[in-house]
């Protein structure tokens, strides 16, 4: 796309104050949540009340899909013009002269939250027209613009600055443009159309000297190339191959099974730097008599024979049975039950399955450190014994709770850190280290009336994902007590003897309950900066230091 066109079309979306909050603003909150979902009545009777502004044609064209008329279009956008908007792509003839022209790409102003930043990041990104405004199927290159996965992946990306990062399988270029918020950004794709648009929304939101886009498969555009970061949404949905059915590139990496999924986790390492991260969506298959998670893990251990000693965080959001996985994306490529192509294509996912013997697609989050002189604050992970400090550590993980309200990424990169940290100290360590609960951990105690103690307890957390923990009383009372003054040893000595139970029983009991509650964000020793930039001492503002907070039920 001609540059120049871009920073014309930039002046006009400027100058009409064209971004998602005047958008609400001009068609009132209810009317955009519909036109969100694909039910457009209510903001077109909102721009005949209150439109007669370059807003108001903007959205007509942009965001509902209406066709605009010579005049209107150059009222819309005057330094563009008609002409430029028909040479950059953005519309196309309505169907006949008096209908004028229509919308060729979807123009969207949005917002996402990212872990960097306490108030979501204003984009207009480019795209390839949605299911409700294409009014047809979509071109197997389609380029698709911002959606659920994208906002995920963005938000569970840790928060720091790096020297440089990858941008893999870039799509529209939104990811890029978050990464380019910490530094020098490189984007591949194996689409040049998606390429294509993606360099036009680096132009259009004026970071397009912060990113360098390069075409190819997956890692081999930066073959011998290092990152301290990789993010990547790639097309890992799995889709049998040769059933005639459509092929999307923004979905189908072209490879049998989960198979794209093992090269980006199994490959990804080898380009990062030490002390580098992988963070990565996928889904994966589970086998009869087999587990999803396990099979992930495999992928990780493979990488770390290759490039040494590897941190990570294999996360679990759904599983659904092949018949769920099948409907979901038979209905992405317009197919609708009942339907000749419908029962076709869920036929033809279906036999592919069987044929691996697939009882279940995990869905969900990938994130691997390559080993370096990261963590703690003496440049060392607190406690770690030279042991644990050449072993991969692999945390797999069910987690189906929401993520906080907050930009999850910090308090991820926290929880990260704090897991691997556990995971590589051994008993004896764990035991003389000082923990820290966080401040968000409450706990929940169950009472039938009249009975003094309780029948059940439980710790709950809200972040970064909401967990709710079975616990005992010694458990629930060496938390109260973890607020970085005793070592968790003393803890356990001194209720071992309050609850008249076998020390050592106690200790090992422990032990166990700390290593599981630093993946969920509920522990980490004392003295450590958490990512989010508090440290976890006891007492200090915004930190870790406090006892849980009961909850009566």
């Amino acid at each position: 796309m001609d540059p120049e066109l871009i920073d014309r079309l930039r002046t006009d979306l400027d100058s009409a104050g064209y971004d998602a909050p005047a958008v609400t603003a001009l068609l009132g909150a209810a009317a955009d949540d519909a036109r969100r979902r694909g039910v457009r009545a209510p903001a077109r009777r909102a721009l005949d009340e209150r439109g007669g502004t370059r807003l108001a044609l903007l959205i007509r064209l942009f965001l509902l899909g209406d066709p605009l008329t010579g005049e209107e279009l150059a009222d819309a956008l005057p330094a563009l013009g008609p002409a430029g908007a028909h040479r950059l792509g953005l519309v196309a003839a309505a169907g006949d002269a008096a209908a004028g022209c229509r919308a060729a790409l979807s123009l969207n102003p949005v917002e996402i939250v990212d872990a960097r930043s306490a108030e979501p990041v204003a984009w207009r990104i480019l795209s390839d027209l949605d299911d409700q405004l294409r009014g047809g199927p979509a071109r197997p290159d389609h380029v698709m613009g911002v959606g659920g996965a994208t906002r995920s992946l963005i938000a569970q990306a840790p928060p720091g600055e790096v020297e440089r990062a990858l941008d893999l399988g870039t799509g529209c270029g939104v990811v890029a443009l978050h990464l380019a918020l910490r530094g020098p950004v490189v984007a591949t794709d194996i689409s040049e159309r998606a390429l294509e648009l993606a360099r036009a929304n680096a132009r259009l939101n004026g970071l397009e000297e912060r990113i360098e886009f390069r075409r190819g498969d997956l890692f081999a555009p930066v073959s011998g190339e290092a990152f301290e970061l990789i993010l990547s949404n790639p097309p890992f949905v799995i889709t049998p191959r040769g059933a005639g059915g459509p092929v999307y590139a923004y979905r189908d990496g072209g490879l049998a099974g989960d198979a794209l999924a093992e090269r980006v986790i199994a490959e990804g390492p080898a380009r990062l730097a030490p002390g580098g991260q992988l963070l990565c969506l996928a889904n994966w298959e589970s086998p009869w008599g087999g587990s999803g998670l396990e099979r992930v893990r495999g992928w990780i251990e493979t990488a770390a024979g290759a490039t040494g000693p590897l941190d990570a965080w294999v996360i679990e959001r759904d599983r659904v049975d092949p018949a769920g996985y099948a409907e979901t994306w038979a209905r992405d490529g317009g197919a609708r039950p009942g339907g000749a192509d419908f029962e076709r294509l869920m036929s033809g996912w279906l036999d592919d399955f069987a044929a691996r013997r697939v009882v279940a697609i995990g869905l969900g989050a990938v994130r691997i450190r390559r080993r370096g002189a990261v963590a703690g604050a003496d440049g060392a992970t607190p406690g770690a014994d030279s042991g644990g400090a050449s072993t991969t550590v692999v945390h797999v993980d069910q987690a189906a709770g929401a993520y906080s309200a907050e930009p999850p990424g910090a308090r991820l990169a926290a929880a990260f850190e704090a897991g691997v940290a556990a995971a590589r100290m051994d008993d004896a360590a764990v035991l003389e280290a000082r923990w820290v609960i966080d401040d968000a951990v409450a706990e929940e105690r169950e009472h039938r009336p009249g009975e003094e103690a309780p029948r059940a307890i439980a710790l709950r957390t809200e972040r970064p994902i909401a967990r709710r923990v079975t616990a005992d009383p010694l458990l629930a009372a060496a938390m109260g007590a973890c607020d970085g003054e005793l070592s968790l040893r003393r803890i356990a000595d001194a209720l071992a003897q309050i609850l008249e139970i076998d020390a050592a029983a106690a200790a090992e009991a422990l032990v166990a309950s700390v290593r599981e509650l630093t993946w969920f964000g509920m522990l980490a020793v004392a003295g450590t900066a958490d990512a989010s930039g508090t440290a976890g001492a006891s007492g200090a503002p915004g930190t870790a230091g406090t006892r849980p907070r009961g909850t009566a039920r």
